[in-house]
């Protein structure tokens, strides 16, 4: 018997599609987040990018616009609480509550721990933890009072282990995942399911210090399962999936996609 692929497709959209919720992606322009927020206005989100640099931002916008997706850009320093909630405050305005929450934007500096000053330190904590513990603070109530949502907060290996100068870094991305058991403690009985991915090493420009050492990007490959280390395209599926009724009673989790690189 043929297979009925309105049959098949309709299944696919009561399980993956996110057609009329909104998304809020900090570092949304670039790397890990720019795929991410393609992948999530491709199966029906509008978009609220959040980044610095409105060049890329624009790019993004011009990428997503050969999709017929709807997305809006704001640029927004995240280590700066002001910019911040000034943002917070935009989005709210124009936008409403969003439906899902992506905190991919992070900087990544990582000297040695006898060379990590306090500036590196407090702006690292600022934009890897800070940003997400504020804007989960604005928009998760707002989420559980309406009785939905999804906060997705991107992690790393470092959170797990500590590798090639974790300093600050380490710190803020362990920092991130306790944040997200938190926010699900308190946000998931009201229907707001909030978990965490963390990749292996993914060519980005927040990982070109490794890839331009050929010997350092290998042996990071030799660490993985699948002999390769990650691309960004790789976390289309997995944010899709945690946005979606397919996650519909997964919460407080870390998903990994990394090649199989945290199973040794």
């Amino acid at each position: 018997m043929a297979r009925n692929s309105q049959a098949v497709g309709t299944y696919l959209e009561s399980l993956f599609g996110l057609i009329g919720q909104t998304a809020v992606v900090t570092g949304g322009s670039s790397g890990i987040g720019r795929e991410m927020a393609v992948a999530l206005g491709r199966a029906g989100c509008r978009l609220v990018l959040v980044a610095r640099r409105p060049q890329l931002l624009q790019e993004t916008i011009e990428h997503l616009a050969k999709f017929n997706v709807e997305a809006a850009a704001v640029t927004a320093d995240l280590a700066d609480i002001a910019s911040l909630k000034a943002t917070i405050e935009k989005i709210t305005s124009t936008h409403g509550t969003p439906d899902i929450l992506v905190n991919a934007a992070g900087v990544n500096h990582r000297p040695h721990m006898d060379d990590l000053s306090e500036e590196i330190w407090n702006t690292t904590i600022a934009v890897n933890l800070t940003a997400p513990f504020i804007l989960g603070q604005a928009f998760g109530p707002r989420m559980a009072e309406r009785g939905s949502g999804r906060i997705i907060n991107i992690i790393s290996q470092q959170t797990f282990r500590a590798f090639g100068n974790s300093g600050a870094y380490g710190v803020s991305k362990g920092g991130l995942l306790s944040l997200t058991r938190s926010q699900a403690e308190a946000w998931s009985p009201k229907g707001v399911l909030c978990n965490a991915i963390a990749p292996g090493l993914v060519r980005t420009p927040l990982a070109e210090a490794v890839f331009s050492d050929p010997s350092k990007a290998d042996a990071h490959a030799a660490k993985t399962l699948t002999g390769r280390n990650g691309v960004p395209d790789d976390f289309a599926g997995a944010v899709v999936y945690l946005a979606s009724a397919a996650s519909a009673t997964v919460t407080g989790q870390t998903l990994f996609v990394d090649g199989g690189y945290s199973a040794h």
